[in-house]
């Protein structure tokens, strides 16, 4: 589990800049950008081409550390590649974001600072 977390977090701090202004980590190929506006978060997801993955039957979840505090969120898949959730409170910008999904058995993890 140590090596997992060590991996995720060398790829947060090579966070790059995707289409909808957000940070895009890459996880086993596939770029994932996270954005954030208000209480929405969403995360979209490209396959490893770089196009867009569709994610229909994609089940995910957020994982936020804020304040010293930890929160799940549920996401829902929305046409054509996003995960979406709704927050009950704006992120900080020292708060950490790590995104889960998973689709037809395989797993995607993503680590975030928010910005």
């Amino acid at each position: 589990m140590t090596a997992v977390m060590i991996a995720t977090l060398d790829v947060a701090a090579a966070q790059t800049k995707g289409s909808n202004g957000g940070p895009v980590v890459k996880s086993q190929g596939h770029p994932i950008e996270f954005v954030s506006k208000g209480t929405d978060i969403v995360f979209y997801v490209g396959d490893d081409d770089g196009s867009p993955l569709s994610t229909k039957d994609m089940r995910g979840r957020a994982t936020i550390q804020d304040g010293g505090k930890t929160v799940t969120v549920s996401l829902a898949p929305a046409n054509p590649n996003m995960m979406t959730g709704k927050l009950q409170a704006e992120l900080s910008p020292k708060a950490i974001v790590v995104f889960s999904g998973s689709l037809h058995g395989h797993s995607l993890t993503a680590r975030y600072a928010a910005q």
